[in-house]
């Protein structure tokens, strides 16, 4: 049984947060610490770097 996968259509990099909220990269990758921090204090696995697109869009009212 071959699974295959998308590439990533569920998470932003920090590239696609700085965009969408005009901060620096470097804001963006706090921003993203931030949010991998909370979700890791329920018990979620986190990607250093990337933050699921929708628990983005939950926290950042844009």
């Amino acid at each position: 049984m071959k699974v295959t996968y998308k590439k990533a259509a569920n998470f932003l990099t920090a590239e696609d947060v700085a965009e969408l909220l005009g901060v620096s990269l470097s804001t963006a990758y706090r921003i993203i610490k931030r949010l991998n921090d909370e979700l890791k204090a329920q018990g979620f696995i986190t990607v250093a770097g990337k933050i699921s697109k929708r628990y983005f869009e939950q926290k950042v009212a844009l």
